[in-house]
């Protein structure tokens, strides 16, 4: 239920993507995948669009439906380490027209993230269900949905850390049975809307810290060590983070604040060393404090017994 987009999605593979039915909306009459994606090849070919977008209503293809998109909320950055599904949560409101039944069982809508140009977007992801919407008035409801991120499976490139957009769209089936040879494109019904806000899709980092040799006599010196790590979506491991600036802190024994000792980057492998003089018994970590493609990390303190 997830695909890459590329030229290809005007032949419809975006479609097949995003639409999937889920079982909450299970229905014998109910479109299925391959159904709704020869749908949306048809609306891509008619519109002359490769992006995500519903035809004009006189384009041999979905009719723009009256639905618009609200009040959209979503966190503002999504840990993907290199193998473990995410889901993330989105909320939204949807405002429709008299005329659109958002109960039917043919009835869909849903949130997604994509990244590039919403016309000739470089990916899409979309959520395993669609969501769920709780009636609010005669012409609104509250919407909620999850976008599932599945990195073993391919959903993900290293390049594409970084900001994504946020959208929200809505089909309408209107009865119509896309296995009938009386089948009509013209009376199903799409909206969408691509410009609902912004979230960072971040890589998981990792660190480690070990303070040697432990205990230690005061005024030696210790030997802090550690390596900062960086989820690879497309091997499916963490690998060295090179060059990063990296913190090394205290925290001495009975406080809850640590203190920054100095600043060292990592090397070729992601590795850090280096040295300090030991004073009081405490802990020592290594900080790392982000960037906008990769996560914030520190480790638990290694406690260190001065004597």
């Amino acid at each position: 239920m997830r695909i890459r987009a590329t030229v290809a999605a005007a032949t419809g593979a975006l479609a097949l993507s995003a639409f999937v039915v889920p079982a909450a909306h299970a229905d014998a009459a109910a479109p299925s995948r391959a159904e709704v994606a020869k749908i949306f090849a048809a609306a891509h070919a008619a519109s002359g669009k490769t992006g995500f977008r519903a035809p004009a209503p006189d384009d041999d293809g979905p009719y723009a439906m009256d639905v618009k998109f609200s009040n959209l909320k979503i966190v503002k950055s999504v840990k993907v380490g290199p193998t473990a599904h995410v889901a993330t949560s989105v909320t939204y409101t949807m405002t429709h027209g008299t005329d659109v039944d958002i109960t039917a069982y043919d009835f869909f809508t849903e949130p997604f993230l994509y990244r590039g140009s919403y016309t000739l977007p470089d990916n899409f992801l979309f959520g395993y269900d669609f969501a769920t919407c709780t009636v609010t008035s005669a012409t609104t409801a509250a919407c909620k949905g999850t976008i599932d991120i599945y990195p073993n499976e391919g959903d993900l490139l290293n390049p594409e850390a970084g900001t994504w957009h946020v959208g929200a769209d809505a089909i309408a089936f209107n009865g119509q049975d896309p296995t009938s040879t009386d089948f009509d494109f013209t009376k199903v019904g799409f909206a969408d809307n691509g410009t609902l806000g912004t979230t960072l899709v971040q890589r998981g980092t990792g660190l480690s810290v070990n303070a040697a040799p432990e205990p230690v006599k005061k005024g030696k010196t210790l030997t802090v060590t550690g390596r900062l790590t960086r989820a690879d979506w497309e091997t499916n491991t963490y690998r060295g983070f090179t060059n990063q600036p990296v913190k090394l802190q205290f925290r001495k024994k009975g406080s809850t604040v640590y203190t920054t000792l100095k600043t060292i980057k990592s090397d070729s492998a992601g590795n850090l060393k280096t040295t300090v003089k030991a004073t009081v018994d405490g802990d020592f970590r290594y900080l790392y404090e982000g960037v906008t493609v990769a996560t914030p990390a520190a480790p638990a303190g290694d406690f260190v017994d001065v004597r």
